[in-house]
């Protein structure tokens, strides 16, 4: 009242006083107020009301789902049922986006209107280091991805293994134990229808020359690669030309330390430097390897005039191109010689000189590096050359294989949801082997050169990050019998679980027939294999469950007639067989303290005709059941690090010719048990010593018989054993660098 009292006297509206003051704030206030009120009722009047569902591509609602307009605050958040209200002033047309997290966000353009329905399906967005992985029918090995069973170490520190990859590899299920061979025999298949690669490039003659019934060993030295992928069957259609099973080796990156190694060894000594850079290393090793005193120690069964003799030198070079690229250069050079008395079954007092020389060199060059942000590209070459010079009596062979393979891959993404692999390669091979006979001058020489153009694409479709799928293949054409040859593949993987899932792989295999027979009759065929692989694996830190079974069906084998075998026409591509069989795996190293250990059991089901034989039979190299239990130990308080291996294998047959049946007669079954241990003497060195067959047990791995009958009519047969029934070990490893703490256990 007293302000309207001041305003009806004369004093002026701007007169300053206490209670003027209060009317003029109250004043504004009400005004304020009321343009509040009628703003707001405006803005109430205009609202648009928005409402909806949210759901994934399964129907099922997404709580706490995001839908807003695009380029404004206005929107809200998904409830228990995955609905969605917000209100809007926002008028005409806009884009609705709705984000969810694992989820693709999905935008919609809409024309608002007084009440607006929307719905939103999103689909799930690919996390290919959280997703499902093509696992059938593939051991991994420090690669780095989930279908990974085998460390790095494992190569090396396997018991029996004696630092040979094809030795560690025999652990695992899927491969057959040949004690006689030491190469990798796999799923029903021989030893030549397993192909090695280094960083993608074929390697021609992998295993080092050596006599009957004395196994082989890899040419190249485990320390060199930091992974390693051994695929059963089922195979990407990268890798071309193996008919069984593909050993994929990659090399090491480059060495961020410089240090030199000296092995002093009871059958020879290594020395090795390794040098490096900023952006580059260089790694130089020789090594010299003589079995004459180990073999002065240990009794032999074989008459040794000179035991294996190797000279061996590796280097392997390593430059940083740009800021992602890297150029790699690796190369081999070994020569081998050896010679022993062979005595004829029908008149052991007969004897012949047998003389082995190989030499062996072997070289790869490859560069990797990106193409923009999805894309990147591997090329490289590798060379192969290896001599065998022969000598018996006076017969004289010589066996000279050649090849170079080069190779472009690219690979990258073509969408969020689909990666592409594909490239080209070009593999050029030949072989010729010369035949002297000094006692009337025969000779004869036969040879093949076998040029390769293959061209290969594989799409991995990620239809959600539990679901992917593998579709591709191979096509390759070669001039040997001017044919093309197309080997489609596909795989599947299902993940069941957070660690789990079920996988399913198929496709066609193929490759050209062993050098012995293309040497005779170079127009055959490729040989054939279709694969069928059904895998459920269980991968955790430190626990792997794996089962697998399979089925392979071969095709266009080659066969020959044995007693026509010089005759080119007598070659044909008319040999097919079967296998089948069930494998099983379990690694634990959580279970017990200190200790790592695994169990493969394998269970194979095979027969073929091929070669020589006159009829479908279980091959010699087959066996029906195998089981391998890998452990090791460590004691800290010791600082030693124990390990064994226990292996059996089931009897195989073998052809006796004073029976009736073809390979119808059975070996005793196969046990072995093979220990060793590492002792951590310091920091620098490290004592280690081996031994395989710690039982003794003499087994026999079949028999061989006399090419003609006695007097009587027989055939005179001989069993196949080892050299010795054990083999020892021991080395002393020192390493010599900055950082005191480095050593070689991890290699050993």
């Amino acid at each position: 009242m007293k302000a309207i009292q001041y305003i009806n006297r004369t004093t002026p509206w701007f007169v300053s006083s206490r209670n003027t003051t209060l009317w003029f704030i109250s004043s504004r206030n009400i005004i304020n107020t009321l343009v509040l009120l009628f703003l707001l009722s405006s803005t109430l009047l205009a609202q648009t009301k928005i409402t909806g569902t949210v759901i994934g591509q399964s129907g099922e609602a997404l709580i706490g789902a995001n839908v807003f307009i695009k380029d404004t605050y206005d929107g809200a958040s998904t409830d228990v049922n995955g609905k969605y209200t917000f209100e809007t002033t926002v008028t005409g047309g806009v884009v609705l986006i709705a984000t969810y997290i694992g989820y693709e966000e999905l935008t919609q353009k809409i024309t608002l209107k007084a009440n607006n329905n929307i719905d939103f399906s999103l689909k799930e967005s690919i996390n290919k280091m959280e997703a499902v992985v093509i696992s059938a029918g593939t051991f991994e090995a420090g690669v780095g991805t989930k279908s990974e069973v085998l460390k790095p170490l494992d190569i090396v520190t396997t018991a029996g293994a004696t630092a040979d990859i094809a030795g560690a590899l025999n652990t695992l299920p899927g491969t057959q134990t040949v004690g006689e061979e030491g190469r990798l025999f796999v799923r029903g298949g021989d030893g030549s229808e397993t192909k090695t690669f280094i960083d993608g490039l074929q390697v021609l003659s992998p295993y080092s020359t050596t006599i009957p019934n004395t196994p082989t060993r890899g040419r190249f030295s485990p320390f060199m690669f930091s992974g390693t992928s051994f695929s059963t069957g089922g195979y990407s259609a990268e890798y071309g030309q193996a008919l069984s099973s593909a050993l994929i080796l990659n090399t090491k990156e480059k060495s961020t330390q410089t240090r030199t190694d000296l092995s002093l060894m009871s059958i020879g000594a290594e020395l090795s430097h390794t040098q490096s850079g900023a952006k580059s290393s260089l790694a130089v090793q020789g090594a010299y390897y003589n079995m004459a005193p180990y073999n002065s120690v240990v009794s032999q069964s074989v008459d040794w005039v000179k035991p294996s003799e190797t000279i061996q030198a590796n280097l392997a070079a390593r430059q940083q191109v740009g800021t992602n690229g890297m150029l790699k250069v690796y190369g081999n050079i070994s020569t081998n010689q050896l010679s022993m008395y062979w005595y004829d079954l029908l008149n052991p007092t007969e004897k012949t000189l047998v003389t082995i020389k190989n030499n062996y060199v072997y070289g790869n060059a490859s560069l990797k590096n990106t193409l923009g942000d999805s894309w990147s590209y591997k090329t490289g070459v590798s060379y192969t050359l290896n001599t065998d010079d022969i000598t018996l009596k006076n017969e004289e062979v010589k066996e000279t294989t050649k090849g170079v393979h080069l190779k472009s891959v690219f690979s990258g993404d073509i969408t969020n949801k689909i990666s592409l692999n594909t490239g080209a390669e070009l593999l050029y091979s030949e072989s010729e082997q010369a035949y002297k006979r000094e006692s009337d001058g025969f000779e004869n020489r036969q040879s093949y050169q076998n040029p390769l153009i293959a061209g290969f694409a594989e799409a991995d479709i990620y239809f959600s990050n539990n679901l992917l799928a593998r579709v591709g293949g191979r096509v390759e054409y070669t001039s040997l019998n001017n044919r093309a040859y197309i080997a489609p593949r596909v795989s599947l993987a299902y993940k069941t679980g957070e660690n789990a899932q079920v996988a399913l792989a198929g496709g066609s295999f193929q490759q050209a027939a062993t050098d012995d027979l293309l040497r005779i009759n170079n127009t055959l065929d490729f040989e054939k294999a279709d694969h069928l692989i059904l895998n459920y694996q269980v991968v955790n830190p430190n626990q792997t469950f794996r089962i697998e079974g399979y089925l392979k069906r071969y095709r266009d084998l080659a066969k020959f007639d044995s007693n026509d075998q010089f005759n080119p026409a007598a070659y044909t591509n008319t040999g097919e067989g079967y296998a089948k069989g069930i494998d099983l795996f379990w690694r634990d190293n959580k279970t017990i303290k200190n200790m790592d250990y695994w169990v493969s059991y394998s269970f194979l089901d095979t027969e073929r005709d091929y070669r020589d034989f006159p009829t479908i039979a279980v091959p010699t190299f087959a066996s029906s059941h195998n089981l391998s239990i890998v452990s090791k130990y460590w004691v800290n308080s010791l600082k030693t690090q124990f390990s064994g291996t226990f292996s059996v294998a089931s009897p195989r047959t073998y052809n006796n010719p004073n029976t009736p049946e073809f390979n119808g007669e059975l070996t005793p079954a196969y046990i072995d048990l093979s220990l060793s241990v590492s002792y951590l003497a310091t920091q620098s060195i490290i004592v280690y010593g081996s031994v395989t067959n710690v039982l003794g047990r003499d087994n026999i791995f079949g028999y061989t018989y006399s090419e003609a009958p006695n007097s009587q009519g027989n055939y005179i047969g001989q069993a196949n054993e080892l050299p010795a029934p054990r083999f020892l070990f021991v080395g002393v490893f020192i390493t010599f660098s900055k950082e005191a703490t480095l050593n070689q256990l991890r290699s050993l």
